[in-house]
């Protein structure tokens, strides 16, 4: 077997959790959360807060045992082998179903560019197919390929974003927190759950560092530090464009708007700064893209090599990628935009339910519980002292880990309770369907099921 190159150093890593974090989801959340005011602001808090708990977790745990695979390695380690599988099999899924949205979202966003395309299904979903295809084969090209891509990425689609941000300061006021919902009403007590459920979805992906621990340079010291670097990073790039926004746009157009940061930068530079966003949101997408692309090939070679997935999963070519998990993730993705095609086109087309929006929001749906899932059980491992880590002289520093810990599981409950119902029942469902998997697995390899 070919070892596994360490090419991915420390901005590398931040950049692989800053560009995964940072999709396409921020792009709309402004007018998401315009009806809320000033409230909004409070929710992005509360989630900054959780999620560097979180990343707080996940530093540990890689400072203790920075194994590739991350959660689902930490929760093997600390629960066992058939936790350890259902929280890597429910989080594989989640990953080839983000790809699927996120090659979906960046054709939406070239409307702009090219209409004719992207408002004809044939073309828009073969187009998605073709960006699905582009990373599988920038991955294959070795992680030093896509570690530069997803820096580059990364760089171009924090640019906008900042940009809007600092140049929203520049207006800002306290009235801007006014809106029509927080004018017209006194704020409701569900309200902070409902802003900090809407924004915890864009701190989704913090953890990406550690999942690709073989090919970490140093990984017991870059994946901790990157994975808090990178959270924080990106916290502060929400929070100042999401002010900035309030600022340039008008709260009732803000509460209207479905592109707020083309309509803010549209106040500021004219058609040539909305362009630009759409450019930039566009690129973000494609930056997403490729770094979770490099997350569904490395979480299964990762299961393999435990010999909790398939084999032919841990295959890797000379240049040391697994090939085989690149092209069964690339075809999971393509089947389901193909199906919401083929499904599409047997209903005549037509139907304002349908279309690219609509598969974008199926697709996250159904990745949503599997990714949150891994922070519950990661932070309850650091919680019971089932990590790995080794424990501290007399006790120093045990009592500060515990409260973080405490803090990132409480989060992640939240999380799992505040994304509603449906997403509930989605995720247990997905979950539940590994189990035949996993002791199908079991039994191939003749061990005894836990």
């Amino acid at each position: 077997m070919t070892e596994t190159r360490r090419e991915l150093g420390f901005w590398t890593a931040v950049a692989l959790v800053v560009g995964n974090m940072i999709g396409s989801g921020v792009f709309l959340l402004p007018a998401s959360l315009a009806p809320y005011g000033g409230l909004g602001l409070g929710g992005w808090g509360v989630s900054a807060a959780g999620s560097v708990m979180l990343a707080l977790v996940f530093a540990r745990l890689a400072r203790a045992h920075p194994a590739a695979g991350g959660p689902y390695a930490y929760t093997r380690r600390a629960f066992g082998d058939l936790f350890g599988f259902l929280v890597g099999w429910g989080y594989w899924i989640s990953i080839w179903c983000a790809n699927a949205a996120l090659a979906v979202a960046f054709v939406g966003y070239l409307d702009p560019f090219v209409p004719s395309i992207v408002r004809a299904r044939v073309p828009a979903a073969l187009t998605a197919i073709a960006a699905v295809w582009l990373f599988a084969f920038v991955n294959a090209r070795g992680v030093r390929t896509a570690g530069r891509v997803q820096v580059v990425t990364t760089v171009l689609k924090a640019l906008p974003l900042a940009f809007v941000g600092l140049a929203g300061l520049v207006y800002f006021s306290p009235d801007v927190i006014t809106t029509p919902a927080s004018a017209g009403r006194p704020a409701a007590g569900g309200d902070l759950m409902a802003v900090v459920t809407l924004t915890l979805w864009a701190f989704l992906g913090l953890e990406s560092a550690t999942i690709p621990a073989g090919s970490v340079k140093d990984p017991d010291r870059v994946i901790p530090r990157a994975t808090v670097v990178g959270t924080v990073a990106a916290a502060a790039i929400y929070v100042v464009s999401t002010v900035g926004v309030m600022a340039l746009v008008p709260a009732q157009a803000l509460a209207t708007t479905t592109a707020p940061f083309a309509d803010a930068a549209r106040a500021i530079a004219g058609t040539l700064g909305a362009g630009v966003i759409a450019i930039g949101a566009a690129v973000s997408c494609l930056g997403a893209l490729n770094g979770w692309t490099l997350m569904v090939g490395q979480l299964p070679m990762a299961m393999a090599a435990d010999r909790l997935f398939p084999a032919f999963f841990g295959r890797r070519s000379g240049r040391g990628t697994p090939v085989a998990a690149f092209v069964v993730g690339g075809v999971m993705s393509t089947l389901l935009i193909l199906t919401d095609l083929v499904q599409t086109v047997g209903a005549g087309g037509g139907g304002e339910e349908r279309g690219l929006v609509t598969l974008f929001t199926r697709m996250i749906l159904l990745s949503t519980l599997s990714t949150l899932v891994p922070y519950f059980f990661c932070s309850l491992a650091a919680l019971v002292g089932r990590d790995g880590a080794p424990a501290s002289p007399r006790g120093r520093g045990s009592s500060g880990a515990t409260a973080v810990a405490l803090l990132a599981l409480v989060y992640a409950v939240v999380a799992i309770i505040g994304a509603g119902r449906e997403v509930l029942q989605w995720g247990a469902a997905l979950i539940l369907a590994g189990l035949p998997v996993y002791f199908w697995i079991v039994r191939r390899r003749r061990v005894p099921a836990p």
